[in-house]
């Protein structure tokens, strides 16, 4: 396993519930791999995953490999510990950013391996893998240097 980054969640708090639909995801990123759900019949990308495309209703789905490059559309710097869990996690951030290729999917994530309030809107980001557990592989985004 590779190390954590520094702020995200504690590992013990993550808590991922997978079906059908979400399944080629987790393990893709298993594998260190961002892969988003596209519409086999329009070609709609859709995250999170959804049983039937909101664009044309099929259910056809294809799992493209994507950059892992990003772009901050919000966040918000989580200041006070919600659960006790987190108290030693504190700040961190929430982000929710718009997969560069893959128009229209946004996700939400941490962005981590930074000062918090460095991280505005539009700043471009990557995608960084927190092995959080044995079979567990989350996708963070850290921001680009250059």
């Amino acid at each position: 396993m590779s190390p954590r980054p520094a702020g995200a969640p504690p590992a013990e708090i993550a808590n991922i519930s997978v079906d059908s639909w979400t399944e080629p995801f987790w393990v893709a990123a298993r594998e260190h791999k961002l892969v988003c759900a596209r519409c086999a019949s329009c070609g709609t990308f859709r995250m999170p995953p959804t049983p039937f495309c909101p664009n044309c209703n099929s259910q056809d789905t294809e799992w493209p490999e994507l950059s892992g490059r990003a772009t901050v559309y919000s966040f918000t710097i989580v200041r006070h510990p919600v659960t006790p869990e987190l108290a030693a996690n504190v700040p961190y951030v929430i982000g929710l950013v718009d997969l560069d290729d893959a128009p229209g999917a946004r996700m939400f994530t941490n962005i981590v391996d930074c000062d918090p309030d460095t991280v505005y809107v539009g700043q471009p980001v990557q995608v960084v893998w927190d092995d959080v557990a044995d079979g567990v592989t989350m996708p963070r985004f850290t921001p680009l240097t250059s």
